[in-house]
């Protein structure tokens, strides 16, 4: 798949010419307390014997997502193993792991505004350009369809450690914190922060 040809930063830094950046990217954030089905979930999920990229989808990333979705369903809809075809001559099409939409209760993908990457071979720092480049695409899909979004916020995890992407234009800026499975509050608390300042 296309999104997934981009194995550096300096690729998409000299293709489209993005300049990145580390930052801290979320000076204060709220915790936002798990219900108790995510907490049992999460808990069930370290039974699991296997620890693959598609169990963890499964038993983790999802549910936290789906937890995300809940506290937020009049205003976001979660999408997952959608395509996102903007321009294939610059491999900017194939599968999505999952985005998030500010449109509610659509069947087809608009408004994307969030991108979350499943990062290869449980290394991270792999899963970085493929995000880069799908909220990318994002930025281009939302100014084709005249959506006017500032910012595309992305973010790669292995379902244990969770690092978070801006990309204002051409400008991408890589949090400095990562963040942790045993801190889901302050995970949830990064997404709730995230999807207000689209409110």
């Amino acid at each position: 798949m296309a999104y997934s040809n981009f194995k550096t930063i300096g690729q998409i830094e000299t293709k489209f010419e993005i300049i990145s950046f580390e930052k801290k990217l979320f000076e204060k954030i709220t915790p936002v307390e798990p219900s108790q089905w995510l907490k049992t979930t999460l808990l069930y999920s370290s039974f699991t014997r296997s620890k693959n990229e598609k169990s963890k989808s499964e038993t983790i990333v999802s549910p936290i997502l789906t937890e995300l979705v809940k506290l937020n369903k009049d205003f976001i809809t979660l999408f997952s193993g959608n395509n996102l075809e903007v321009e294939p001559e610059n491999d900017l099409n194939g599968e999505c792991d999952f985005i998030i939409s500010k449109d509610v209760g659509r069947y087809s993908l608009k408004s994307p505004i969030f991108h979350i990457v499943e990062a290869k071979e449980h290394d991270i720092k792999l899963g970085i350009p493929q995000c880069v480049a799908q909220m990318h695409a994002a930025n281009l899909f939302n100014k084709k369809d005249n959506t006017n979004i500032d910012c595309i916020y992305g973010c790669v995890t292995t379902g244990d450690d969770w690092l978070f992407l801006k990309l204002c234009e051409k400008d991408l800026f890589i949090d400095k914190k990562k963040y942790y499975l045993n801190e889901v509050d302050k995970i949830l608390g990064v997404f709730q922060t995230i999807i207000d300042t689209f409110k």
